[in-house]
């Protein structure tokens, strides 16, 4: 048998079900089948007794006699039954399927061993659809202790293709292979690191000797998917490194320093100031800076990302900074604006709203020079917008652009300008060195000084009137507060608070002329919102009423308190952006949760993790842990490029660690990998390649 062979001429899978598997789980050859990997082992060795056994038991094992067979129901109805028993009592079994075969492979009298979940039906407990084998046949099958459980599928398990058919199909397939299975990676890895031979690694990985042999297996298989990922990767880096060469920066000149001097409203942290010197030494290194500039809310990303534009502009280039929404872009301009009135630079502004006009003008001055900091969104990269000469791109919250939006800014100079992608969502080490692992990546972890931790306090929905009582206090003592609904109208498919219904008790419990309100949402025209916001920002108004529109983009010092309302509804990393509107003034800031009293068991933890902790770091860590890699905020919009079929990144940290720091020895050593022992990568990286057409896209 070669790892070829389509998977119809395997014994034990046939033209039907090799169907199956083509649909189901993108299995066509063997190989594929020898990949579709265990998710669990369940232990053979343990033994119960009829009497100890309870319906909400998982997976049993008992051996006892059978006896009793009767064929219950009609027609298309009909069922077997039988009873089964030891010492200790007896249980029935039940089959609604394969009927027949079961009649005529079970005898009346004999002795087997049965395995299967337990459930009750009335008094009785039953066992549905058991595997059964004969105590001669269980120990030659089951020679391991650990018995692997496949992923499958609702269909696959109705057309009763379970974990015991791909155990048997596999086991046939490891049988009858012409050749011992070819090693994936080079000699000397595998010595470097005593792993096993990739033909003992999957081996052990379906039919583990003991569980010694089942955790090499797994460490083996784990190494090679994430070392793989990141050769991939950290080749785009190097390659990158040697095809593009970077405008070097050698000043840090008059605009910087008079900045820094004369109009820095506050002290820079250690991290801002670690962050700007990183950065520094990508701008005069002669290669180009591709950086990931990480900074949790109000940590003081913007006034970072501005410095750095300043030590372009010093040195005769130009700078942009791109942002996904237009409230986002307008905030950037006013604030850098403010920044930079006095210091007789001209920065502009870009979006989908710039009027025709306008535009004309924008195009010519930034063409000629004249502007020196272009603000605005995906208007930025369209083939239009023309710079003399772009020097350092920054692109805020970077997972809302797709990989071809941020590669058109690459193309804004004969040269690549120096790249720094921003995001205000913490990423936790292990999603970083992968999504992100072709850039380096700079960490503000410090918040401003004078800042005060927000408070964070769970309500329930039946203390609303305390709550009321608190914002009374807080509204009297001059502060305003934000409340965000997760829905604008109420859902007959969700039992959520919704703005409509809220904003009606909100009102009634804050009557003006004592008090005043705000309405903003994603229904609202834009100028509606710009008037709304405009009340709240001067004070006019002393509570927001909003969805989440209100995330990104808002900074009012003034508001103080933060009250989610159905708070379970939202995801960790969504209630840790929230609760970043406040917190932004001297004063300090709370983060009320509020929800029902039926909380699932995740819904839970996410409150929990809220109330313990400001770190976002800790909060992206508890997220991944919850929802997977695939699906955390900041990768989910994209997507992660690549498939893991066994490493979990939210617990093999030191796997990936270890793969990350030997793909970077081998291309130190062998940048375009053209040594013979290393010929070995190259195929393997081919043949990722072509199984998973992303895998180029990373950042």
């Amino acid at each position: 048998m070669q790892l070829t062979d389509d998977i119809q001429f395997i014994k034990g899978v046939g033209p039907k079900r090799a169907e199956l598997l083509n649909n189901e789980l993108n299995i066509f050859t063997a190989k594929d089948l020898l990949y579709h990997f265990p998710f669990r082992y369940i232990d053979r060795t343990k033994f119960y007794k009829i009497a100890e056994i309870k319906s909400d038991f998982p997976n049993v094992q008992i051996k006892g006699i059978t006896s009793n067979f009767q064929t219950k129901g009609s027609g298309r109805k009909t069922y077997l039954t039988a009873d089964f028993s030891d010492e200790t009592g007896t249980i029935e079994l039940i089959w609604f399927k394969g009927v027949k075969w079961i009649k005529e492979n079970l005898t009346s009298g004999k002795e087997y061993i049965v395995f299967g979940k337990p459930a009750r039906y009335g008094r009785k407990i039953n066992i549905a659809h058991p595997e059964i084998d004969a105590p001669e046949t269980f120990n030659k099958r089951y020679s391991s202790s650990l018995q692997a459980v496949y992923p499958s599928t609702e269909k696959l398990t109705k057309k009763n293709v379970t974990s015991r058919v791909f155990r048997k199909i596999i086991a046939g397939i490891l049988e009858n292979l012409t050749i011992k299975l070819p090693e994936t990676l080079p000699t000397y890895i595998v010595q470097k690191y005593h792993l096993l031979s990739f033909h003992e690694a999957i081996h052990n990985i379906h039919f583990p000797e003991n569980a010694e042999k089942l955790k090499r297996a797994l460490y083996r298989l784990k190494f090679e998917e994430l070392f793989y990922i990141q050769l991939n990767i950290l080749k785009i880096k190097f390659g990158r490194r040697l095809k593009y060469k970077g405008f070097v920066f050698s000043k840090v000149g008059n605009y910087f320093n008079k900045f820094y001097k004369e109009k820095l409203p506050f002290e820079l942290t250690n991290a801002q100031k670690r962050v700007i010197k990183e950065i520094r030494k990508d701008f005069a290194s002669g290669k180009q800076a591709n950086r990931l500039l990480q900074g949790d809310v109000g940590s003081g990303k913007t006034l970072v990302a501005l410095m750095l534009m300043l030590i372009a502009v010093d040195n005769g280039y130009q700078a942009s900074l791109m942002a996904p929404t237009e409230i986002l872009a307008n905030q950037h301009f006013k604030t850098i604006n403010n920044f930079l009135k006095t210091l007789g630079l001209k920065i502009a502004l870009l979006t989908g709203s710039t009027k025709q006009s306008e535009r004309k003008q924008l195009h010519a001055d930034l063409q000629s020079g004249e502007i020196n900091i272009l603000i605005g969104t995906h208007a930025l990269i369209e083939d239009t917008v023309i710079f003399k000469n772009l020097g350092l791109t920054v692109i805020d919250e970077q997972h809302r652009f797709g990989v071809a939006q941020r590669a058109k800014m690459w193309k804004k100079n004969i040269q690549p300008p120096h790249i720094i992608v921003m995001t205000a969502t913490p990423i936790p080490r292990t999603l970083a060195m992968t999504v992100y692992g072709d850039l380096e990546i700079s960490v503000i972890d410090e918040l401003p000084p004078g800042r005060k931790p927000v408070k964070t306090i769970h309500s329930f929905d039946g203390k609303r009137l305390q709550v009321f009582k608190f914002m009374k206090e807080q509204i009297k003592a001059g502060r305003q507060i934000y409340i965000v609904y997760p829905l604008i109208y109420e859902s007959e498919n969700f039992d959520y608070k919704d703005l409509e219904d809220g904003l009606e008790s909100i009102s009634r419990a804050f009557p003006p002329p004592k008090y005043a309100v705000s309405v903003l949402h994603g229904k609202m025209k834009p100028e509606e919102k710009e008037k709304s916001m405009k009340l709240f920002v001067k004070g006019i108004t002393n509570i927001m009423v909003a969805t989440t529109v209100i995330e990104v983009g808002v900074d009012i010092p003034n508001a103080s308190v933060m009250i989610i309302e159905s708070a379970e509804r939202f995801g960790l990393s969504q209630l840790h952006q929230l609760r970043g509107r406040v917190g932004r003034g001297a004063d300090q800031s709370y983060c009320v949760l509020m929800t029902s009293y039926k909380l699932s068991k995740e819904a839970k933890i996410r409150i929990q993790t809220m109330v313990e902790t400001n770190d976002g770091f800790q909060i992206a860590e508890a997220d991944m842990k919850l929802r997977g890699p695939g699906d955390t905020e900041g990768t989910r919009q994209s997507g992660i490029p690549f498939e893991l079929k066994l490493s979990d990144l939210s617990k093999d940290y030191k796997i990936l660690e270890t793969a990350r720091h030997t793909a970077d020895l081998v291309l130190r050593e062998d940048a375009e990998l053209k040594q013979d022992k290393n010929q070995i990568l190259v195929k393997q990286l081919k043949t990722l390649m072509m199984r998973n057409k992303k895998w180029g896209a990373i950042s």
